[in-house]
């Protein structure tokens, strides 16, 4: 389904829960969120008739988020259904890797086609600081479980934060070199909790593509599979390759094709903007997977034609990631 600006709307991130099992500086306070009720989080069946409504209108990609979703119970089982859908055509996951080591190859036979790993430093140290406590070594398991899994691509997110990781870029695009690994650069938004989402913690995508040409020969990529919105780049003969994400520098609203589920059941058009639609007291109201199709229509066209971050989005925001869904 197209919305009002003739975008091709097919692709849903689902948040299953806002728990998760670190403490990322930009992502969440120190104490915590006050988390959802469990009875207010969406029931497994539910997500499912949301995703069968939603395939209705024209959804065929999946990917699962959090918080941290390999800690929501049953989401192997929860794959393997939506799997099962013939309309469903790629079905994605987005973890900090902790749980990897033991979930890896049960979420690839459950019908898992890619994952997204986010790891923001190769530093046991700096990681311990930005995760409050979190292991690196087990990021890293869950990287190998991966990839011995067959998961492919395995994606690495890198959030480029000023000051904390910059002077780790290089290290990071070295890892393409050894391993067929997706290295993807993401500019730091003004989403979180915390300092680091002062504008001046911002690197721009030009200027990180200016450290990398310093040192790198690379050339442009074809897209990876996949339905994100990075520019790909590889080192020649590299067997990996070097993403760059720019939700602000070079903001990609035109191409955006996406919805985004909160794990309480509101259905957010924009990550951006504070428009919610209620799909969770239909869905306990006994509403058909037509009603609730319906709905999420509604949704799609009103879906805005973009975000204004680079203006107004240094000044905070009422939600974090971990509540909206990553």
């Amino acid at each position: 389904m197209n919305d009002a600006f003739q975008r091709n709307i097919n692709y849903l991130r689902i948040s299953v829960t806002d728990k998760c099992n670190l403490r990322c500086v930009y992502c969440m306070p120190e104490e915590g969120i006050e988390l959802t009720a469990h009875e207010e989080v969406l029931r497994l069946e539910e997500i499912l008739q949301v995703i069968r409504s939603a395939v209705m209108v024209g959804i065929r990609k999946i990917r699962f988020t959090g918080g941290e979703p390999l800690v929501r119970k049953g989401i192997t089982d929860l794959i393997e259904m939506v799997d099962k859908i013939p309309e469903i055509d790629d079905i994605a996951l987005t973890t900090n890797g902790i749980l990897l080591p033991e979930m890896a190859t049960g979420l690839k036979k459950a019908g898992l086609k890619r994952v997204n790993i986010s790891l923001d430093t190769l530093s046991p140290e700096k990681f311990a600081q930005i995760t409050r406590g979190g292991r690196l070594g087990k990021v890293w398991q869950g990287v190998e479980a991966a990839r011995d899994a067959g998961f492919d691509p395995v994606k690495i997110n890198t959030v480029a934060i000023r000051g904390f990781n910059d002077d780790e870029i290089q290290d990071f695009i070295g890892l393409t070199l050894k391993m067929p690994l997706h290295i993807r650069f993401i500019e730091l938004m003004p989403i979180g909790a915390s300092k680091l989402t002062a504008r001046g913690y911002y690197i721009s995508t030009a200027e990180l593509l200016e450290k990398v040409s310093s040192k790198w020969h690379i050339v442009p990529e074809k897209e990876v599979a996949g339905a994100g919105p990075a520019k790909y780049y590889r080192i020649p003969g590299a067997p990996g390759t070097i993403g760059f994400i720019s939700p602000i520098s070079n903001h990609f609203c035109s191409n955006c094709n996406r919805l985004r589920l909160t794990a309480e059941g509101q259905l957010r058009p924009c990550l951006q903007s504070p428009r919610e639609i209620d799909l969770k007291t239909p869905l306990r109201s006994g509403a058909s997977e037509l009603e609730l199709s319906n709905i999420i229509r509604l949704a799609i066209n009103s879906k805005p034609e973009k975000h204004d971050l680079e203006q107004s989005g240094w000044d905070g925001n009422s939600r974090v990631m971990t509540q909206i869904g990553g």
